[in-house]
């Protein structure tokens, strides 16, 4: 079953389509119009304004947190009612140099704020805390997707792997829209997310 969106879509592989095209549209213009240059770097309302730029014309929740706990295979993201408490952690977080940056990158991860399209909408947050602070962005096609995946999947244990892993693929290419828009590829965002009740924690 499709997530239920604006565009009346029932099908999933559809939906997944057609969400890959407008998205991806909608980061082409968050680029070309400046609007990234007038947020702040590193803070959860600049991620909630990407997340609703991208995803306001398909989803009514575009922006807002998820109101279901959700889950990758056997990995459960943080419970929503500790999502708030999180998210102020992470807004915290130390943010002046690469592996900082990599640490609130993974944390952000890990609380999965977003019903859909968190590794899209976080990818630029990253890549706009890199610009910001370090003047260096993360080139996305330098990067290996099953690498990718699996370091992040292994980053709440150990992080190690995935800081090596983006470190190589540091450009200071930083205002090329062909290097940013590698980060919107869809194929580098997991799929199959479940979810589930609180009392089943």
């Amino acid at each position: 079953m499709a997530l239920e969106n604006k565009l009346g879509l029932t099908s999933s592989a559809d939906l997944a389509r057609e969400e890959e095209r407008i998205s991806k549209k909608k980061a082409a213009e968050l680029f070309e119009n400046g609007v990234l240059d007038g947020l702040s770097a590193g803070t959860f309302s600049t991620l909630q304004a990407i997340h609703k730029y991208l995803f306001e014309d398909i989803y009514d929740f575009a922006g807002k947190l998820r109101t279901v706990n959700i889950a990758k295979g056997n990995f459960r993201f943080v419970p929503l009612m500790y999502l708030q408490a999180a998210l102020e952690n992470i807004e915290k977080m130390p943010q002046s140099n690469f592996d900082e940056i990599v640490e609130k990158y993974v944390e952000m991860n890990i609380a999965h704020p977003f019903r859909e399209g968190n590794g899209r909408s976080t990818r630029i947050w990253l890549d706009h805390i890199l610009k910001n602070e370090i003047g260096k962005v993360v080139d996305w096609s330098k990067v290996e997707k099953e690498d990718y995946l699996l370091a992040m999947e292994r980053s709440p244990i150990k992080d190690v792997e995935i800081k090596v892993l983006l470190k190589g693929a540091l450009t200071d290419e930083i205002n090329s829209r062909e290097v940013y828009m590698k980060g919107i590829d869809h194929s580098y965002c997991y799929e199959g997310y479940t979810t589930f009740k609180t009392e089943e924690l």
